[in-house]
């Protein structure tokens, strides 16, 4: 079977299959890969978000829309040096985390690019290779915490709900 031609119901088994077989190998870490590009301002507005209220250099995730070519790359030199599985560039693609560059509305749209640029780089390896490739959705903490209170005159207080990391892990 083609790895072009396969189901996500195929790619779980033969994932499964593998991990039972050998070492799979899991692609490093986006950030630094991202910091090597040297990357300005302008990278990380693209000409969607031209003159944006708030900087937006070192929003990783907003690459994904603004420039997929970077991300796709890294992806790509990941599946050369022989990973596996990549993992999509959304560490704080969340309402959360992107609320504090005033783009939390866009949590979905980033997760979802992420995952076809993620997609697109994984499908041209295994069309170069033969190799099954796997694409696996990354997400970290957010910028807030539902367990400590940000204010030491009021230790019951929280700044999130849980309810609130809930609906932003959601997407």
């Amino acid at each position: 079977m083609s790895p072009h031609t396969l189901d996500r119901a195929d790619r779980t088994r033969l994932l499964k299959t593998a991990l039972r077989e050998r070492i799979v190998v899991l692609d490093g870490a986006m950030g630094t890969m991202i910091q090597r590009q040297g990357l300005s301002e302008a990278d990380f507005q693209g000409t969607r978000f031209q003159g944006h209220h708030i900087e937006l250099q070192g929003n990783n995730d907003l690459l994904n829309i603004t420039r997929p070519d970077i991300i796709r790359s890294i992806h790509r030199q990941y599946l050369d040096a022989g990973a596996d599985i990549i993992e999509t560039n959304t560490f704080n693609a969340n309402s959360i985390s992107q609320a504090l560059h005033g783009l939390g509305h866009l949590g979905y749209e980033l997760n979802l690019a992420a995952a076809k640029v993620a997609r697109e780089a994984a499908d041209a390896s295994e069309a170069a290779s033969g190799r099954v490739r796997w694409v696996a959705g990354a997400f970290g903490p957010t910028n807030k915490t539902a367990s400590i209170s940000p204010d030491v005159d009021n230790p019951g207080y929280r700044d999130v709900s849980f309810q609130a990391l809930v609906d932003a892990y959601y997407d």
